[in-house]
């Protein structure tokens, strides 16, 4: 009983996500209204508050979600590539930009009022952890398959740096995702094979 409870909930807080998601596309996130995402979703205004308490909590599952199908499609990349580091860092990084590039939400939390979301955009910048933490875990573990004799807080490091300096180029692109994937790759074997 239990089970289904939870599934139940589960999907009800993924409408309403989606319901978040649509809206943002649309208006940017600083024009979404949780009365608005209520309606959208086809539940109470209150069920909204119930389930993420604050426009903030509704943010922050609005990012998680994002958040993970980036890193889950970051890890279907490197598996791909598990004997080859230099193509599999290249593909996932060529793979996170230009999705980043052609992601309508990633869009909108970018180009909203005054250069960004007031409440989106500190998930990509100032309030990163959550993109870096699930990231430069999965960076971290396929390289460690990888490069088995690697020191872990080498890696560890390595890996973090490699999805800030992503996750920079995501914010404010300096060239085509090819060129700075081509750059990145480069740049991320040499990092991550230093941790030997």
């Amino acid at each position: 009983m239990a089970e289904i409870r939870d599934t139940a909930r589960q999907r009800l807080r993924d409408v309403i996500v989606d319901a978040a998601r649509a809206q943002t596309v649309a208006v940017g996130w600083d024009s979404v209204r949780m009365g608005g995402v209520a309606r959208a979703a086809g539940v109470s205004r209150q069920t909204v508050y119930n389930e993420f308490g604050s426009r903030a909590g509704l943010a922050e599952a609005l990012a998680r979600r994002e958040v993970d199908r980036f890193v889950g499609a970051v890890r279907a990349v490197l598996r791909r590539h598990d004997d080859d580091v230099p193509a599999g860092a290249y593909a996932a990084i060529a793979h996170t930009l230009t999705e980043a590039a052609d992601n309508p939400l990633i869009k909108a939390i970018l180009s909203g009022p005054r250069g960004g979301s007031d409440e989106l955009l500190p998930y990509l910048t100032t309030r990163a952890e959550l993109v870096l933490a699930e990231a430069a875990g999965a960076v971290r573990e396929w390289a460690a398959g990888r490069l088995p004799d690697a020191d872990p807080a080498a890696l560890a490091f390595a890996a973090d740096a490699v999805v800030r300096l992503v996750v920079s180029h995501i914010v404010l692109p300096s060239a085509s995702p090819e060129r700075t994937a081509h750059a990145l790759a480069e740049l991320a074997v040499r990092l991550l094979s230093s941790a030997r």
